[in-house]
């Protein structure tokens, strides 16, 4: 083994030991890939990657898109237009088995087709749907579960701020990605729904029914969704209708936005100069640990490590779909311990080049690598909407929230399975649309 292998494999060790001992991701990434980089290249060289990743990040024109989607997000969160899609779902669906918890489901999912970001949907529904749960006698910790795994969706039904970032590191038509989560993103909702049916058969007690509403307040309940539906439709029949680029879209969105929360009396200025605040941080955030990735990539070209473990994997006697099976288990594995975004943007240079020389699509790959990112959101033992969760409802406990969300790690580990097995679920409302 040579030494610039060796220092690559102490490297990456290094990075997970920081992350796992709660150092933040980006300095964790950043300092040992540059002073890696010192050590093989030099201190002149580690000072000119210093100077160049930080300045090519903030000012490449293609990652404005992914501040505009946060900023839409924050805007359509403080709008409060979570509550009315809740309010419309549980008119419609409370009287069901559980159908408190469907309807949670079902406005979780179409929060994520206006926010883009989990953590965001997770933390709005939290403040929304769950008290009105335990209020109606819902077991406080599967109210969190529920909550947890709708939360999920926020990254997979587009516009995800997660497929932007795959887009940009993999030079996939982000648009392609959009669409190839629809079908998916449906496929969960359903899925979720079903393991809420199936655990009203076992405990009813946990999930009591509600009373049935009148048509007149369903009808009613219609009236405030038209504005989600709005920005939906601008954003995304913009996009593949041919009348705008992705970033374009993402520019509509906020000012769709902000038109419609402030006309509807929602949005004064103290609401925009909160959301102002919040993607704010949320996309510093974001760039910080976009510079600390590129960053460690040019360690890991130097080291030659990602070239040696795509050797390593495609050796195994797996075959490629074994080959691809492997890698998204080390995402479920590592996304138990490890930030989503920092997983992603530290592994995907190392993964792709690997699965698109084995001959996959990279539109299929993006999502199962989405799906298990989805997993580690809400897997113990870390699981950081859970985390987030907690510290809004303490009284619930980072245990039960736990408990409640493990059916629906089993209902996204059938999720993950059938998209396995099935390309074709992602891949052909794109090819039919083409």
């Amino acid at each position: 083994m040579s030494e610039q292998t060796l220092v690559g494999i102490v490297g990456c060790i290094a990075v997970l030991v920081l992350m796992l001992i709660r150092v933040p991701i980006a300095p964790s990434m950043g300092a040992v890939a540059v002073a890696g980089f010192a050590y093989l290249a030099g201190p002149g060289a580690a000072l000119g990657i210093m100077i160049d990743s930080p300045i090519r990040t903030v000012t490449n024109f293609n990652f404005s898109v992914v501040p505009l989607f946060i900023l839409m997000g924050s805007l359509v969160s403080v709008s409060g237009m979570s509550r009315e899609l809740f309010r419309a779902a549980n008119a419609w669906l409370g009287h069901l088995p559980g159908g408190m918890a469907i309807a949670t489901v079902f406005a979780c999912g179409g929060f994520a087709a206006i926010n883009g970001s989990s953590l965001a949907s997770a933390a709005t529904m939290t403040q929304v749907a769950l008290p009105e749960m335990r209020r109606m006698g819902y077991d406080a910790g599967l109210s969190a579960g529920v909550v947890a795994a709708g939360g999920t969706l926020g990254i997979m039904i587009p516009p995800s701020v997660m497929f932007i970032l795959y887009s940009i590191l993999t030079d996939t038509d982000v648009g392609a990605l959009f669409i190839a989560g629809v079908v998916p993103g449906l496929l969960a909702i359903l899925l979720y729904c079903i393991t809420i049916l199936i655990i009203y058969q076992f405990k009813p007690e946990w999930l009591p029914r509600a009373p049935r509403s009148g048509i007149t307040e369903r009808l009613a309940s219609l009236r405030d969704v038209w504005a989600t539906a709005v920005l939906f439709f601008l954003i995304m029949g913009g996009i593949y209708g041919g009348f705008v680029t992705v970033t374009e879209a993402a520019g509509l969105g906020v000012m769709g936005a902000l038109i419609i929360g402030v006309l509807r009396g929602r949005l004064g200025w103290s609401g925009i100069e909160d959301a102002l605040i919040d993607a704010l941080r949320t996309s510093a955030a974001i760039f910080f640990i976009l510079i600390a990735a590129f960053l460690f990539q040019y360690f890991l070209a130097v080291t030659q490590v990602s070239q040696l473990l795509g050797n390593f994997l495609i050796g195994l006697p797996f075959g490629p779909m074994g080959v691809v099976i492997a890698i998204l288990a080390f995402y479920i594995i590592a996304g138990m311990v490890v930030d989503e975004i920092a997983m992603v943007l530290l592994t995907i240079p190392i993964f792709f080049p690997i699965v698109a020389g084995l001959g996959f699509d990279p539109v299929w790959f993006g999502v199962l690598v989405v799906v298990t990112v989805e997993i580690g959101l809400i897997c113990p033992p870390v699981g950081i909407i859970c985390f987030v969760m907690n510290n809004m409802v303490p009284d619930i406990g980072l245990v039960n929230i736990y408990r409640g969300a493990m059916p629906f790690v089993l209902a996204d580990l059938v999720w993950l399975a059938l998209l396995v097995m099935f390309p074709g679920i992602s891949l052909f409302l794109g090819q039919w649309m083409g």
